[in-house]
């Protein structure tokens, strides 16, 4: 039996028990609402959490590509990056699924004779987590992005209705006042 053999057959357990260390890991009236119901449509981001993993956890145990598993950490991921959790509480699932294999490898005894395998795995585990981090940081930046985009909206509808500007752009006024493009940045304004 090799590593990937052991992950499909003791799946439910290992999956529930992963499901379930991630939910801890919320405030504890957040933790119990999440566990009580995983419906898609009374609670989306237990349901989201515990299909992201599921096929993150599937690929594993198939032997898939890293490249194959980036939306499906985007799918959990995704949901620390919006709740601003920090990025190592939000990727720490990882580290959890690593305790857990070699836990039920332990109680089967089969942690002696699967070491080899087990060091492939965490290796795998090891390069999630930093894709995970790609994925978390694109998710951050997305949001700052479309905040940085409703404040500039939000003044340019100020200034159109106070009868300060017609159109407000940016760009334009950036120039006209340090005299250079948007990408610049003086060097004395640090």
């Amino acid at each position: 039996m090799d590593i990937e053999d052991f992950l499909l057959k003791h799946k439910s357990t290992i999956l529930g028990k992963w499901f379930n260390l991630i939910l801890e890991s919320y405030p504890s009236e957040v933790s119990r609402f999440f566990k009580k119901n995983v419906d898609r449509f009374q609670n989306p981001v237990a349901y989201q959490i515990s299909r992201g993993i599921e096929g993150i956890y599937d690929t594993l145990a198939t032997g898939g590509s890293l490249d194959t598993m980036k939306p499906l950490l985007d799918e959990v991921i995704r949901i620390g990056a919006v709740q601003e959790v920090a990025p190592s509480k939000a990727l720490s699932f990882f580290a959890l699924l690593k305790g857990l294999v070699r836990a039920e490898l332990a109680k089967k005894e089969l942690g002696d004779t699967m070491a080899g395998d087990m060091v492939c795995f965490e290796t795998k585990l090891d390069e999630l987590t930093f894709l995970s981090f790609d994925v978390y940081m694109g998710c951050r930046e997305k949001l700052f992005e479309l905040k940085v985009n409703d404040v500039k909206n939000r003044v340019s509808g100020l200034l159109r209705m106070s009868g300060l500007a017609t159109e407000l752009d940016v760009k334009k006024i950036l120039e006209n006042e340090r005299g250079m493009t948007t990408c610049e940045v003086p060097a004395n304004e640090f």
